[in-house]
């Protein structure tokens, strides 16, 4: 199981359960309960879109050459969204429920609704598989494992706020759930940043310092402490930990991670958690 895909699809699978609670209670506040059915149309289109995506970027990554440069990509591109969703979480959290409530009540034919479920839902899943894609690369079955746990989880939680009518504060949640995710996010792009190396190394490039050996804790593969290992790799997924680095991936991963990790604080101390 990946720890990493766990924790962000259940992030992202939870915040789409959220958006499908608030359509549903505004439609049954206001008289439009016979649309519900749109609601869960939508929602299953988008499910399933999103694993066509899924399967279309593992078609895909097999087929490629060049593995380590598309993982090294993969890795960025999935920091820069999952930060900005952080961030756009963290600054505009608060206004979520009355911005969709202000979009569904223009929304009145049946396949508009549809549509705009499936919008909504789908961009969830979207950034799902961006952000697992390079977990994928590494380990296809312990990330599908991790994805199936997560959704498994966010339901129970989505049904225990829902159905049972349990009360937490999500704003506090998310919060939580962003800083972790920082971690994750920072193990990502010193990831990326150790593939990129890697393939200018094949190509022959000279990085100088970058490439240069910052530290190597000398742990055999065989350990347990080993970022291969039973701990380590549950370190490597959380905290992006490793045996040993070049001073490139160190610049980077510890670079993003002090400054997102001021950026995510400042910005929901600016607003109550």
């Amino acid at each position: 199981m990946h720890l990493g895909a766990l924790l962000i699809t259940f992030r992202e699978a939870l915040e789409a359960s959220v958006i499908i609670a608030v359509i549903l209670a505004y439609l049954k506040r206001t008289g439009r309960e016979t649309q519900k059915r749109e609601v869960w149309l939508g929602m299953f289109f988008s499910i399933f879109a999103s694993l066509v995506l899924g399967a279309i970027v593992i078609w895909f990554y097999g087929g490629i050459e060049e593995k380590e440069l598309f993982e090294s990509v993969a890795s960025y591109v999935a920091v820069v969204v999952l930060t900005s969703m952080i961030y756009w979480m963290a600054t505009k959290g608060k206004s979520i429920k009355s911005e969709i409530e202000r979009k569904v009540s223009k929304v009145i034919s049946r396949w508009a609704l549809i549509g705009f479920v499936f919008v909504v839902v789908f961009r969830e899943g979207f950034e799902t598989v961006l952000f697992v894609t390079p977990f994928m690369t590494q380990n296809l079955a312990g990330t599908v494992v991790g994805i199936v746990l997560g959704l498994i989880f966010a339901g129970a939680i989505a049904y225990t706020l829902y159905v049972v009518g349990v009360k937490i504060n999500l704003r506090r949640f998310f919060y939580y759930s962003s800083i972790l995710l920082i971690f994750v996010a920072a193990g990502l792009v010193g990831y990326g940043t150790h593939e990129f190396i890697e393939w200018s190394e094949e190509k022959g490039f000279d990085l100088g310092f970058f490439e240069k050996e910052a530290y190597n804790l000398g742990i055999p593969e065989s350990s347990v402490w080993h970022h291969k290992g039973l701990i380590g790799s549950i370190l490597m997924v959380l905290f992006g930990y490793s045996v040993k680095m070049e001073w490139g991936r160190v610049l980077v991963q510890f670079g993003y991670l002090v400054l997102a990790l001021i950026l995510i604080t400042r910005a929901y101390k600016r607003k109550e958690i």
